[in-house]
Parts: C-alpha cells; structure tokens; sequence
C-alpha cells in the first residue's frame, strides 16, 4: 500500500510552507492537486517537478478512483488544495474517507488555515469556537443555517465569496442581530485587511466599497448579555403566575415549574413559590 499526504500550503505568502511539506512534495510520486495552475506555480517557486493530477469537487468521484488505484499500487501521493489545509471544505475529505475504507494510511502536513489565521487576529474569544465554512446559498438550508447561528455561544468562523458577502452580511443582521464581527481578506499578502466592527457598520461599509477577494469572517457568538436580555424581553409582559401555569399547562407538576420559573428568571425560589399560592388547585 502507498501512503497519502495532506500538505498545507500557503494562504498568500509564499514563505508560508513548512520544511516539512518541501521535502513530501519533493518526495511523493505525484500531487493531486485542486486547480493544477495554481499549484504549478507554488512548484516551480520551490524548484519542484512532480507529475500532477486534477482533483476537484467536480471530477473528486472518478479521479478519486484513480488516485486509491495509484496507492494501492503502492504509490506515495501529496494532496494540495488551492491555499491553505487540504480537507476544510473542499474534496480533500471524500478521499481520506476512501482512504480509510481501503486501509490506506493517511498523514498529515500541518500549516497554514485561513480560517484559525482571522479567528486569532480576530479580537473575538478564541477559548472556544466552531467552523461553520460557506453556509447554503439559499432557501430552507440558509434559513436553517442562521438560525443555528443566532443559537450559538460560541465564536463563529465562516467562510464567504465576495459576490454573495453583502447579500450574506444582511442575512446575519436580520437573523442573527448586529453582532462583532471581524472580516478578514487577503491573509498573509502585502494589502491584508481585518475590520473589527459591527455587523450593521460592516453593511454600511460595503455599500461603499466593493467587495475583492475570498472572505473569512469572524462572527461572535451569543453572549451572556444576550441571553440575559433576550429572557428579559420574553417574560417582560408574563407575570410569574402565568409563567408557572404555562409550565404546568406543557405537563409538569407544579413543584417543578417553580423550580422552572426561579431558574429562569434567577428569581428566589421562596418569592416564585409565594405566587404560586395565587393559583388555585
């Protein structure tokens, strides 16, 4: 059996590349590789000739039937993506999988993610935090995505082409409210830019400036605040008898919606249960 390699390339600066990943892409009898233009270029700036195969989203079925051939065969193979860590939403997955399937070793070559790059330049929590890449383009899938993302406590990375950026950067205001966001372009390279503002202020932005370049934004997750504000609004016009009966009325025993209802409202459980004593049995 052959061995396949996930070698991380730069994300723009060139001077981005491990050692390590240098010498696999010198070593390997061939690279698949996502668009093999640009990988050309990253070769012969290494100084690497190495014959090269196409493996993309529209050709990853019967060019990865080939790629498991070759390393059955007993073929060492590096996959590259365009920029960055191969298998972050791109094809690079669907071949590991076959990988394992077949019992064919899969290693690793560390090194460049966009999306962890913007996430600690970001000025947002890093201590914890989910990938959720390109969301749906449209219809129920999008409308499902945000509203998960309006749920979510966690900082957010998402990633975004600039023809849908403005279309998407209204969506998360309407859906998701005006949160911090940081919204990063060009990573690495000479005219890299961060803006850290709002999700309104960065609407507002676009409308004056056009948008260039692949998009990683940093979204911020809900924060206790809005949490605390949130239940501030849903009980603003419900009084705590008629919160403990909307408990009791969905099946539980009126012991445990006052627990509910002091929870809830981080209210003593002695002050809930005092207005309780309004409600006949």
């Amino acid at each position: 059996m052959g061995e396949l390699y996930l070698v991380a390339t730069p994300i723009g600066n060139l001077k981005d590349i491990t050692l390590r990943a240098i010498e696999i892409l010198g070593e390997v009898d061939l690279i698949a590789a996502e668009d093999t233009r640009q990988t050309l270029k990253l070769l012969n700036h290494l100084g690497i000739k190495k014959p090269l195969i196409s493996y993309h989203h529209h050709n990853r079925r019967e060019a990865g039937e080939k790629l498991i051939k070759r390393l059955q065969e007993g073929n060492k193979i590096a996959l590259v993506s365009d920029a960055g860590t191969p298998g972050i939403s791109d094809p690079g997955e669907d071949i590991v999988k076959l990988c394992v399937e077949e019992g064919i070793e899969v290693y690793a070559c560390p090194g460049p993610v966009a999306g962890i790059y913007a996430l600690t330049v970001s000025g947002l929590s890093t201590d914890k935090f989910v990938f959720e890449g390109f969301i749906e383009r449209d219809g129920k899938g999008r409308r499902e995505d945000l509203e998960r993302l309006k749920a979510e406590t966690k900082t957010m990375i998402l990633y975004e082409a600039p023809h849908r950026l403005q279309k998407t950067l209204s969506d998360i205001y309407e859906y998701v409210g005006d949160r911090r966001i940081a919204i990063c372009r060009e990573l690495t390279k000479r005219h890299e830019q961060i803006l850290r503002l709002t999700v309104g202020e960065a609407i507002k932005y676009y409308e004056e400036n056009n948008p260039k370049g692949e998009f990683v934004l940093i979204l911020q997750g809900l924060t206790q605040e809005d949490i605390d504000k949130e239940r501030e609004e849903r009980y603003e016009n419900l009084s705590i008898v008629d919160h403990i009966l909307k408990y009791i009325e969905e099946g539980n025993s009126k012991k445990d919606a006052i627990k509910l209802v002091s929870k809830e409202r981080k209210l003593p459980k002695s002050e809930v249960y005092k207005e309780s004593l309004k409600i006949e049995n």
